[in-house]
C-alpha cells in the first residue's frame, strides 16, 4: 500500500470518531484554529476582478469551501480532490453544485485538474511511522506535481521547527530546507507565513512575481 493511501486511511480514523467537525479532519484544538488555516489558504489568491479556479487537493470535508462561502473570496470556482471516498461522500452531499474528484495524484499526476490555484491544507503535517526522508520525498513529489498543474500559484503547510517540542509522527520541515527545495524545483517567487499562531507555517509559491 502506498504512503499516501496509508496516511489517508489514518485520517479516516478521525472522521469515524468525530464526524463532520474540525476534529474530523485532524484539528485538535478548536474551530477557530481551523479557520485560521483556511483564511491563510484562501489568502493565496491574488486580488482580481475575474473569476479564478481553485483545486483543494486533499479537500477532506470541504471545510475550506465552507469557509470561503462564508468569508470569501467569492469569485472562485472550487474543485475538491481527495484520496478518501469516505470524506468525498460527505463533501458531495454538502455541496452538490461543486465537483469532487477521487484520485491518487502521486500515482497519476494527470488526474489533478489544471487550475489557477492549487492548495494543499494539512496534506503534509502528519507522517505517522514513515521516516522524515520518506515524507520529504512525498512532499517534493506532490508540490512539484501541483505547481506543474497550476496557472498562478500553490499553497501548502508543514509543521514548524520553532516549537517547544516536536512530535515524532509529524513532519517538521526546517525553513532552509523548504526554501532550497522550493527555489530549486518550483520558483523563486514564494512567501512564507509563520504569523497565524499555529505550530505550522504556510508557503505560497507563485509562477510570477507580485506586481503591486
Amino acid at each position: 500500500m502506498s504512503l499516501q493511501k496509508i496516511l489517508s486511511e489514518a485520517c479516516e480514523v478521525d472522521l469515524e470518531r468525530y464526524g463532520d467537525t474540525f476534529r474530523g479532519v485532524g484539528y485538535t484544538k478548536s474551530q477557530d484554529h481551523a479557520n485560521r488555516c483556511y483564511a491563510v489558504m484562501a489568502g493565496l489568491i491574488r486580488p482580481t476582478p475575474e473569476p479564478v479556479t481553485l483545486v483543494d487537493l486533499g479537500c477532506g470535508l470541504a471545510h475550506l469551501l465552507d469557509y470561503m462561502n462564508a468569508h470569501g473570496p467569492h469569485n472562485v470556482r472550487y474543485v475538491g480532490l481527495d484520496l478518501s471516498e469516505k470524506y468525498l461522500a460527505i463533501a458531495r452531499r454538502k455541496h452538490p453544485g461543486n465537483t469532487f474528484l477521487h484520485a491518487d495524484v502521486r500515482q497519476n499526476p494527470a488526474s489533478l485538474p489544471r487550475a489557477d490555484y492549487i492548495v494543499m491544507n494539512g496534506l503534509f503535517n502528519y507522517r505517522g511511522s514513515f521516516s522524515f526522508n520518506e515524507m520529504r520525498a512525498y512532499f517534493l513529489d506532490m508540490i512539484t506535481i501541483a505547481f506543474a498543474r497550476c496557472g498562478r500559484g500553490i499553497a501548502f503547510n508543514v509543521m514548524s521547527k520553532l516549537v517547544d517540542w516536536e512530535r515524532d509522527d509529524l513532519f517538521h520541515l526546517p525553513f532552509d530546507d523548504l526554501a532550497q527545495s522550493v527555489s530549486e524545483h518550483l520558483s523563486r517567487h514564494f512567501v512564507v507565513h509563520h504569523d497565524y499562531g499555529m505550530y505550522e507555517y504556510t508557503t505560497y509559491v507563485y509562477k510570477d512575481p507580485c506586481q503591486s
